[in-house]
């Protein structure tokens, strides 16, 4: 993986903390690059979630499966995190699957190495912080409309919320991340 493409994830880093020479250094080091096809997967129900994912391009999901049925919990596209952070922090093995959508270019750090980068630059610790609240933010917010919203408030507020994504997203998958079938989906884009 060439530098240039380091300096991606490195950048987004940098919106979010300082990086001294050092940290940049020490990032570069524990980075690893992954080149992932789409519709692979990069963890598994049962095993143990190893690495948290940065995505440089592409676009993955979190899912489980349900008396059969997959069930989306999560998107995320380029710029943003992705790891099953329930065995990832824990190291557990869990029921979820990470999979690629489209083909995806992915930096990953373990859980060993964020340790590490948190202990010995301050900065890096901040960016963790921002990122996980950033995360938990997100997951709260769609456990309240899970909870709270009817099946088209919903649909509205994923549209307003991740518009880029809609042209790059099963109608399926889409959902079942709001919790509701697809035809109820079809019925609720037919009324809009």
């Amino acid at each position: 993986m060439s530098e240039d493409n380091q300096q991606d994830i490195l950048a987004h880093i940098r919106q979010l903390t300082s990086v001294s020479p050092e940290l940049d250094e020490a990032l570069r080091q524990r980075l690893r690059y992954h080149s992932v096809a789409r519709h692979s997967h990069i963890h598994q129900a049962g095993a143990v979630c190893q690495r948290t994912y940065w995505i440089r391009s592409g676009l993955m999901r979190l899912y489980y499966l349900k008396e059969g049925r997959e069930v989306t919990d999560f998107f995320s596209a380029e710029g943003e995190w992705i790891t099953s952070a329930y065995s990832f922090m824990r190291g557990e093995p869990d029921q979820f699957y990470l999979q690629a959508l489209e083909d995806c270019q992915l930096f990953s750090l373990t859980i060993q190495d964020l340790g590490w980068l948190f202990t010995h630059f301050p900065a890096m610790e901040r960016f963790g912080r921002i990122v996980i609240t950033q995360q938990f933010i997100q997951q709260s917010e769609r456990l309240n409309s899970l909870q709270f919203s009817t099946a088209a408030e919903r649909y509205t507020h994923f549209c307003q919320t991740y518009p880029a994504l809609l042209p790059r997203l099963p109608l399926g998958m889409i959902a079942s991340y709001l919790g509701i079938t697809q035809e109820t989906l079809s019925r609720i884009r037919a009324a809009f």
